[in-house]
């Protein structure tokens, strides 16, 4: 086990030094660097909806906003009290809390709704703080309003991206393979049945949904500090569904294929982009509304089912002659 996690360890550093050095030298070019970053922040957030919709079963459409928190507030501090680096990691855990808090106490009252009833409440907690964006200026004229915040330090690198979104993704599936996260699949599988045989659903539901709010803040604090801006309409409630798609296309319960589908979503965009040009770049979304639903008709389950990739399968030796439950 010991081996297998400092096996996991130094692949993940491996994987880090050759794409930095890949930067470094020119071959990932500034422009697709700036891609990559992206999807690694967009892979923080969709890990964090992964918690609350594919594994505790919660369906939220306020995730947008929980990001929104996440940025306003880390960009607020480094803003008000200068962008070094000991004021950006403070406003990114700052903005993790602020979102993480803010999570648990919509939580409270609305993880008793079930299914749809709590879509359509997560969505008019994503309007509401929508109109707070908007007028933020009446709070700090650093927040800017509806004109969008500007002049934010640009201390975000692909070092901080990288390691924030192995943090997330070691934590995710920490909490997904102990008794904690096999009661949340639970409750996702069966809410009556789980409470019946003496599981504390609500408990676990607010773990699940805390965590993941916490998660898209950490993600927003990190987008703020790559754009150097931002504008109330980038964390509309329209943009959860974008994080939404990539759970679902991903697969429900497989923190691989959501993993997968939040990188290969922000390139399909990008190479759609160039490959249109500007002129035929509003159909842009109709590619990408077309791909999704063809592949949603192959594969309904999503790109990876509830795959999970372990290093196990590569690495460890199956005996010859059938697998060990055939051997025995």
């Amino acid at each position: 086990m010991q081996k297998k996690s400092i096996l996991s360890f130094a692949l993940v550093v491996a994987l880090y030094v050759v794409i930095y050095f890949l930067r470094r030298a020119g071959v990932i070019t500034t422009y697709w660097g700036l891609i990559l970053d992206l999807a690694l922040i967009t892979t923080i957030s969709a890990v964090g909806l992964s918690l609350i919709y594919g594994f505790a079963g919660q369906f939220s459409l306020g995730h947008a906003a929980f990001y929104g928190v996440g940025a306003y507030v880390g960009a607020f501090i480094t803003k008000a009290y200068g962008g070094t680096p000991l004021n950006f990691v403070l406003g990114l855990i700052a903005g993790t809390l602020a979102a993480a808090l803010i999570g648990f106490l919509i939580g409270l009252p609305i993880l008793r709704l079930r299914s749809d009833y709590l879509g359509i409440a997560t969505l008019g907690f994503g309007v509401i703080v929508k109109v707070l964006f908007d007028n933020s200026d009446k709070i700090s004229k650093l927040l800017g309003g509806s004109m969008g915040m500007m002049g934010i330090p640009r201390i975000t690198t692909f070092t901080w991206v990288f390691w924030c979104a192995v943090l997330v993704i070691w934590l995710a599936r920490n909490l997904i393979n102990s008794s904690h996260g096999l009661a949340c699949i639970s409750v996702r599988e069966d809410e009556i049945a789980a409470d019946i045989m003496g599981i504390d659903t609500t408990r676990f539901k607010m773990l699940a949904f805390t965590l993941g709010c916490g998660m898209a803040g950490l993600g927003g604090g990190l987008y703020a500090h790559l754009y150097s801006f931002l504008h109330p309409s980038n964390f509309f409630f329209l943009k959860s569904f974008d994080v939404l798609l990539i759970v679902v296309l991903g697969g429900l319960g497989s923190l691989t294929g959501t993993v997968v589908a939040a990188i290969g979503v922000v390139f399909l965009q990008e190479i759609l982009r160039d490959v249109l040009g500007q002129q035929f770049l509003e159909w842009r979304g109709v590619v990408y509304a077309l791909a999704l639903i063809v592949l949603m008709i192959l594969r309904p389950q999503g790109l990876m089912g509830g795959w999970e990739f372990s290093l196990d399968r590569l690495f460890v030796r199956r005996p010859k002659g059938g697998n060990a439950r055939g051997a025995a």
